[in-house]
């Protein structure tokens, strides 16, 4: 699998430097490193979820007991999402901190990713749901930073997009 570790490290490093303590997943290709680190460290708590609408409800919990979490999905998870987001996360003014494997972007090679790909942008903006791409390792630190930052601050979900270009060693 050309996942990158070295990538994924970065990424997860720099998620426990704003704070995060939990993460949720369900297992996904591109967020099998990310998964299996946030397994193995004593110092987090990994939710494996049956669907990932069920992230929203467990990040929703976890803010409010103060404790900062990360949501680590697939876009097509994100789009199966969508409902929780507008009923609990918008409407309760939760703050949502989303990595978002962007399949089906250009490079892809699994023709079932496409559709997913080609609505994630779109669904964000009309969702008014701030993103970004993380698609360089010399930017994942300070973008992971600022999105954390803005979704404290606005106490709205915001998105971080993992790239081919960051999660894929080729």
């Amino acid at each position: 699998m050309p996942v990158s570790v070295r990538n994924s490290q970065l990424i997860y490093d720099s998620l426990k430097a704003c704070g995060i303590r939990m993460f949720s997943a369900l297992p996904e290709t591109w967020l099998v490193h990310l998964i299996r680190m946030a397994d193995e460290d004593p110092d987090v708590h990994m939710v494996r979820l049956a669907k990932e609408e069920e992230a929203i409800g467990i990040s929703a919990g976890a803010h409010l007991a103060g404790v900062k979490s990360a949501m680590l999905m697939q876009n097509h998870g994100f789009l199966a999402s969508i409902n929780g987001i507008v009923s609990l996360a918008h409407l309760y003014r939760i703050p949502l901190l989303m990595l978002v494997s962007y399949r089906g972007e250009f490079g892809e090679r699994d023709p079932w990713q496409t559709e997913g790909g080609g609505n994630t942008e779109a669904l964000l903006q009309a969702l008014h749901i701030p993103f970004n791409r993380l698609d360089d390792p010399s930017h994942v630190a300070h973008r992971i930073r600022q999105a954390q930052t803005l979704a404290e601050a606005s106490l709205k979900p915001v998105a971080l997009l993992l790239c081919r270009d960051l999660m894929w060693e080729e």
